[in-house]
């Protein structure tokens, strides 16, 4: 599924390394000095090239993103990644890049609108939930504008909409506890409307969750993502 035509692209001061998860690729080779797009389709991939202007500065790489070694890609600098992502795949695929954010400055995602709510949701939110708050531990986030069915050809039954993702310098969670970190997002969303008392009891009682400073009533909807810290550094090993 493409868009019909591209937005607009403000006058920027070219990119030296950009790469595209989803090859959408021409606005982007008038913007940065190299462009890496990344196409799991052999056919596709060896058609790219042969179409393109400026195809000198174009390297297409045949591969699924899911299972891409950007770290590698990106050597010793840091990628600002974009992409039109394929729906279906773009939770897995965000966590995947989370756990390769070293390389990158940015991201820059076309995706069904209801996934860039839960991107940029704030804690009470009906859409906040565990990829809110694992994509907000370790990066800022920003929903920037819709993109209406009208745009692509054939129109999809959903909205679509384009959100900034840019890693942290620090994570709000240390190294060591990541693993824990994520566990404990993991345990505590997949019964959101219970409290927490309930659904982190194989991890903490009430007792340590109350000890980092939270209501062990609470319900995981309604803690930030360092709230979510702070009980990993209340759990035990």
């Amino acid at each position: 599924m493409r868009p019909a035509w591209p937005p607009p692209t403000p006058k920027r001061r070219p990119s030296p390394r950009a790469t595209e998860a989803t090859p959408w690729t021409a606005p982007l080779l008038e913007h940065a000095q190299r462009v890496t797009a990344i196409e799991r389709d052999p056919a596709l991939a060896a058609a790219l090239a042969g179409r393109m202007e400026r195809a000198e500065r174009l390297d297409v790489r045949i591969g699924d993103a899911l299972a891409f070694d950007f770290i590698e890609l990106a050597g010793t600098g840091r990628l600002r990644l974009v992409g039109n992502l394929p729906y279906n795949i773009s939770t897995p695929l965000l966590f995947h890049l989370i756990d390769q954010r070293g390389a990158l400055a940015d991201m820059h995602f076309m995706l069904q609108r209801e996934v860039v709510e839960r991107l940029a949701a704030a804690p009470g939110s009906k859409v906040y939930g565990r990829l809110s708050v694992m994509a907000q531990a370790y990066c800022q986030t920003a929903a920037l504008f819709r993109v209406a069915p009208g745009a692509f050809r054939p129109p999809p039954a959903v909205d679509s909409a384009v959100v900034r993702v840019t890693p942290r310098a620090q994570p709000l969670i240390e190294p060591a506890l990541q693993a824990r970190f994520a566990a404990i997002v993991a345990a505590a969303f997949q019964a959101r409307r219970k409290t927490l008392r309930n659904t982190l009891r194989a991890q903490l009682d009430g007792e340590a969750i109350a000890a980092a400073g939270l209501d062990p009533g609470a319900r995981p909807e309604q803690l930030a993502a360092t709230d979510f810290a702070a009980l990993a550094r209340r759990a035990g090993p």
